[in-house]
């Protein structure tokens, strides 16, 4: 687990698992994958476990972690915790069993608010009635163009305090998004040596769709080279909006 996270929207991370594969455009320039291979190198023992070379690489095969389901429970004062940040839980190779468990120190740890994305959206949807949803759980689903919009609607039918969306990296406008039942929104552009424009026309769209709709949008970065590297201003401001139970974590820790 790692305390002081440079993710703008969150202040930890907690990797159960680690490791996934390839499943769309948003995933062809992971900085996850490309970190893993780093952290094998340097002998990280999470990161030893090869993935699938055509959709994964080294040490970002998916691999359970048991022994970090203890660790939330070492922190005393509240954060918000970004679940996953180098996997995705609902990949097919994680069991229902520890996905459930991974819920379970969730809901043990109620000073926490946690945050989960996936791209495996129809799973989640296939095992959303056989799990228990913690109230401190906001679910969200990765989406980068238009063409995986069908995400939102199977996140519509999970029963999670916060349903949000990812639009990172966003590659193209989300024309016809519906924001019913999602409660946040999240824009950025790529970052990386391969990293793909994002066109402030596509944000502004979708800035737009959350002030119609009043859900809150926060907008990440533009991305370029480094993360910081464009800045994060959309005309002259910051978009540093949050669910409400957000500015009430933040408060706790202060």
């Amino acid at each position: 687990m790692a305390d002081g996270s440079s993710i703008e929207w969150t202040e930890a991370t907690w990797n159960p698992t680690t490791g996934c594969d390839r499943v769309s455009a948003g995933c062809d320039n992971c900085y996850a994958l490309t970190l893993a291979k780093r952290l094998k190198a340097m002998g990280v023992a999470k990161y030893q476990t090869d993935g699938n070379p055509s959709t994964s690489g080294p040490g970002f095969g998916v691999t359970v972690h048991e022994d970090a389901l203890a660790l939330p429970y070492r922190w005393r004062q509240p954060r918000l915790v970004f679940v996953n940040s180098m996997s995705d839980l609902f990949h097919a190779k994680v069991s229902i069993g520890f996905i459930r468990d991974v819920l379970a120190v969730i809901a043990d740890t109620p000073q926490h608010t946690y945050q989960m994305l996936t791209k495996r959206s129809l799973r989640l949807r296939r095992l959303a009635d056989r799990l228990d949803w913690p109230a401190n759980l906001w679910m969200g689903v990765s989406v980068e163009d238009e063409s995986q919009l069908y995400r939102v609607d199977h996140l519509r039918e999970v029963p999670a305090a916060v349903r949000f969306i990812s639009a990172e990296p966003l590659l193209g406008p989300l024309d016809g998004l519906s924001l019913s039942g999602v409660g946040w929104v999240i824009t950025g552009g790529e970052s990386g040596p391969r990293a793909r424009a994002c066109d402030a026309a596509w944000v502004r769209g979708i800035r737009d769709a959350c002030a119609d709709a009043d859900v809150p949008f926060f907008h990440k970065q533009w991305g370029g080279i480094r993360p910081k590297s464009l800045g994060r201003e959309l005309d002259g401001r910051t978009h540093d909006g949050m669910p409400v139970q957000a500015a009430q974590a933040v408060v706790n820790i202060s």
